[in-house]
């Protein structure tokens, strides 16, 4: 007990001794206090001086910035576009006169650029018409959600050697179908909230910026991103239903491709026209929406590949057709699309020439589009086109156009037609597929 004592004694007085400044009773001066920041006035006066400048420098480049803005503004609206005047051109009267088969009204595919799957749904709504009879509305959006899902997985897969975007080709379509199903419109109609109009610019930026992240990190998981790009595809277009009520019984969209649209995908097929091809076999229509890619377009010299159009619709058919839509005979205020013969007269059209338009990018694969039905004015052929753009509702037939056949033969790269329509050709592919063994 002295011992504990006598440590006590002695910490007592080394704490008064050396560290005063913790004994009790302490009446030191020396304390922490706050006090306003202290600015050294001349370098204030020197930081206001630059801030003054640069708020002069600014102000001149924001007058400079705006004054080139008002330019650039100014010159968008009084820009001008070369155009052909349809004046001395005598089109069809109207849709109707061309007695068109069964397809629903024109439906627009808004801020989107899905045309592939707007054009070749119609197309198979008017098929399922004329091989079942039914008439049922489809969705686009369905097939849309999955597509994407298939984009990303391809990305995923590649590690970023793939498109990304909002285009593609109409055997995506089949392709979906085969593995996802569809669904009737009503039951996925892809909008959500109070949206009634399809606008994908934030749903492509938010999926493609994710996957961005993913490759520039390498954090490749291919279930974990595609759960990723479903939950933002879910947020701006819906989940896709697993199954769904029709005529009074549940069914999935597998069962409904099947058995009520009883389409067999096998049965179309798709055609192009090019000289880096051998004719008349399968090859890969080389362009960046065919993404997947497919070797399975059948390739035609140009008179069969347009005779092949004319034939079909004739016989009742009709033909999901894409090519280029940027030209100066395209017209959607005049409802048609003409080649004018300051371009390339209409004799000169021919393999050679519609080839050097595909080699120098001036026909490049633009949109997707449905043709129903043929006639002729004057001697000319003319097709009925259903149109899913903003530009074929900018005339008097919203939705409808009319395609010359200068324009079909010189601008249009491919289309899907089913297979009976080019049964006649059957020789010449099996003579090409034996020359090419």
């Amino acid at each position: 007990m002295r011992k504990w004592m006598i440590i006590l004694l002695v910490a007592a007085v080394v704490s008064t001794v050396f560290l005063p400044g913790l004994s009790r009773g302490d009446d030191r001066t020396d304390r922490v206090t706050y006090r306003k920041d202290y600015r050294d006035p001349v370098l204030k006066r020197m930081k206001e001086e630059m801030d003054s400048l640069a708020a002069v420098r600014d102000s001149i480049t924001a007058e400079i910035n705006k004054r080139y803005r008002e330019k650039e503004k100014k010159e968008r609206e009084e820009r001008e576009e070369i155009r052909l005047d349809f004046k001395e051109i005598r089109k069809p009267e109207s849709p109707e006169s061309f007695s068109p088969p069964f397809h629903f009204k024109p439906v627009p595919q808004y801020y989107t650029g899905t045309c592939w799957c707007f054009c070749t749904t119609s197309f198979m709504e008017s098929e399922i018409a004329r091989l079942t009879g039914t008439e049922i509305k489809l969705s686009e959006m369905y097939t849309v959600y999955w597509e994407y899902v298939e984009k990303a997985r391809g990305y995923i897969r590649k590690r970023g050697n793939q498109p990304f975007a909002q285009g593609g080709e109409s055997d995506g379509v089949f392709i979906i179908w085969d593995k996802y199903g569809v669904v009737p419109l009503e039951e996925y109609p892809g909008l959500t909230g109070s949206n009634d109009k399809h606008n994908h610019k934030m749903l492509r930026n938010e999926m493609f910026g994710y996957l961005e992240c993913v490759r520039e990190n390498g954090t490749w998981d291919e279930e974990h991103n595609l759960a990723q790009i479903r939950l933002i595809l879910d947020r701006y277009l819906g989940r896709p239903p697993a199954e769904f009520e029709f005529e009074g019984r549940k069914i999935t969209p597998k069962e409904f491709v099947d058995k009520v649209l009883k389409v067999d995908t096998d049965d179309y097929v798709q055609v192009m026209s090019t000289l880096s091809e051998p004719f008349y076999v399968q090859a890969e229509f080389d362009v960046p929406d065919n993404w997947r890619p497919t070797d399975t377009y059948y390739n035609l010299p140009l008179d069969e590949f347009y005779g092949h159009i004319r034939k079909a619709v004739s016989e009742g058919y009709t033909v999901c057709i894409g090519g280029d839509v940027s030209e100066p005979g395209y017209n959607g205020f005049e409802d048609g699309a003409v080649i004018p013969d300051y371009d390339i007269p209409r004799d000169y059209i021919s393999q050679d020439s519609r080839e050097m338009r595909i080699y120098n990018h001036t026909t490049t694969d633009d949109h997707g589009i449905h043709l129903l039905a043929h006639r002729e004015v004057d001697g000319d052929d003319w097709f009925l086109i259903k149109d899913s753009s903003r530009s074929s509702r900018h005339g008097e037939f919203h939705g409808y156009l009319f395609y010359r056949e200068d324009y079909v033969k010189l601008k249009m790269l491919t289309y899907t037609v089913h297979r009976d329509v080019l049964e006649d050709l059957e020789p010449k592919f099996r003579k090409a597929a034996r020359e090419m063994e």
